[in-house]
């Protein structure tokens, strides 16, 4: 039912951005936004929802593609995974944490799609994830086990290590990623870092429209116009997910011996991902 009311509500959108825009909808590119979980993707969309101001594009309202049911744990199929991403059309705007499958990545790396993905210091992504976990998000599958937990540390150790031996396997954060490294290969996708919204917001937003238009967006406005659109539409407390959007929290939550820890689970994809140059943090 849920479904179904989200279909109809797409199509209505659709059907208003046609009255407005006309023929030029057909045209216009899929924005999508994808990412690692906790890395930002909401406040991805939150940005590319501000292109339905700046030209023929549609908010769909679809619920988020992901590999993973929450509430379950369960990985879906990947002809689940491709049925979601063809619901959409062109002018679209939509979200998902996406792993790179050869099955999938065809339909996101074609021409008609802008495709963005979304990384963050895997540090802080583990930090946020307990909080996600722990306290937001009451349906996820772990958020019995993290509330039986006697402490933060424990918790962090969790999801830093993840819990292979459960009934459904939970990785640790270097396996979690693997499946998402793939788009790193891509230049079809343009790669993204959350922090950059903090430290240079600017920079981070011209980004992003470059790529839109370079994918065939049609701007109608001024690109400053624009800018200051994309710029307004950051809303963070407006995310269901969002707790405080910082980046190097992680510093305040890592003791030594998660500092360590750390190193040795993840401290390569640090590294890889660009966030250290070596294991001497």
């Amino acid at each position: 039912m849920r479904s179904a009311l989200r279909d109809l509500r797409h199509s209505l959108r659709r059907v208003a951005a046609y009255v407005r825009h006309g023929r030029a909808l057909r045209r216009a590119p899929l924005l999508f936004a994808n990412g690692f979980p906790k890395s930002g993707t909401h406040l991805l969309t939150q940005i590319l929802r501000a292109f339905v101001r700046l030209g023929p594009a549609v908010d769909s309202g679809l619920d988020v593609v992901a590999v993973y049911d929450g509430a379950t744990g369960r990985q879906r199929t990947a002809a689940e995974v491709i049925a979601d991403l063809r619901r959409f059309r062109s002018g679209d705007i939509g979200y998902g944490h996406v792993e790179a499958w050869p099955e999938v990545v065809p339909l996101l790396c074609r021409p008609g799609v802008v495709h963005y993905f979304i990384l963050r210091d895997p540090r802080d992504i583990v930090v946020s994830h307990v909080h996600y976990v722990t306290e937001i998000e009451p349906e996820h599958i772990h958020h019995a086990y993290y509330r039986s937990l006697p402490d933060f540390e424990s918790r962090l150790r969790t999801s830093i290590l993840g819990l292979p031996d459960a009934e459904i396997p939970f990785p640790d954060i270097t396996q979690r990623f693997a499946p998402y490294r793939g788009w790193l290969d891509h230049p079809e996708v343009r790669v993204l870092h959350y922090e950059d919204a903090l430290w240079d917001r600017r920079a981070f937003l011209r980004d992003i429209l470059k790529h839109a238009v370079q994918g065939g967006f049609p701007l109608q406005i001024p690109e400053e116009q624009a800018l200051a659109l994309l710029d307004a539409a950051i809303a963070p407390q407006k995310s269901p997910t969002f707790r405080s959007g910082q980046a190097g929290g992680w510093r305040k939550a890592f003791t030594p011996e998660i500092s360590a820890l750390f190193k040795d689970v993840a401290g390569d994809l640090l590294i890889e991902l660009g966030y250290e140059r070596d294991k001497g943090w």
